[in-house]
């Protein structure tokens, strides 16, 4: 049943992700605002499917800040890149440079907002991720960053990338840390698992901290839920 679930809801939310992407396009013509309408539109359908043919619930454990700020969340699937779009109210995201530049889905991202990272660009992708950062919080949105850097199974806990540190330290904004724990539902693989997935809003990292301290306490906080219950804030 797993296998046959995972299986309609890929054929269902990639088809409508299709249409949403054209409808996006049309959108994009008139302005951000029609733009950012559809996102939360597609958003929404995602979270419905998920919920009502995949079985996966979210369940959020303290509450996200609104206003401008550095989200650091923890990484294991495609399911929090989506569902944190709408339990933040439509952040500009830091995403992989190869999803950015998929024909006609990384025109919408672009125009959604999103900062583009060149991971194999050393410190040429540093200064563009600086310059970017820079212009999104001048539209007054969230800045969602996930810091590993990539998508990493249930149980690893990597360090962070040096992009994060950079956006922490040129931006000037609070971090607000997000565990959560996909992976153990929606792995790699095709076939995805009833349950909940969980997510724990850390507490709020003041700026200005030295990059030590600021990247530890991140780390410690996106990975709660992986170092058990002695490292939650």
């Amino acid at each position: 049943m797993a296998l046959a679930r995972s299986l309609l809801f890929a054929a269902l939310f990639y088809s409508a992700t299709l249409i949403w992407v054209l409808a996006g396009l049309v959108a994009s013509l008139m302005g951000r605002g029609p733009t950012l309408a559809v996102v939360l539109n597609w958003v929404a359908v995602h979270r419905w499917l998920a919920e009502h043919v995949l079985g996966i619930t979210s369940q959020v454990e303290g509450a996200i800040p609104p206003g401008p700020q550095l989200i650091a969340v923890k990484h294991q699937s495609m399911y929090e890149t989506l569902e944190m779009v709408r339990l933040t109210n439509l952040p500009v995201i830091v995403m992989k440079k190869e999803l950015a530049d998929i024909p006609l889905f990384g025109f919408m991202t672009r125009r959604y907002g999103v900062i583009p990272v060149e991971r194999s660009a050393g410190a040429k992708a540093l200064r563009t991720l600086v310059a970017d950062g820079q212009r999104a919080i001048a539209s007054g949105r969230p800045v969602i960053i996930y810091p590993e850097g990539t998508r990493v199974r249930p149980g690893e806990t990597p360090p962070l990338r040096s992009g994060f540190a950079a956006l922490y330290r040129v931006l000037g904004l609070p971090v607000v840390p997000v565990a959560m724990d996909s992976g153990r539902l929606w792995g790699g693989g095709i076939v995805k698992r009833r349950g909940t997935v969980h997510f724990v809003v850390g507490e709020t990292i003041p700026p200005g901290l030295k990059r030590d301290e600021v990247e530890a306490r991140v780390h410690a906080a996106i990975n709660a839920l992986e170092l058990g219950p002695e490292a939650r804030p």
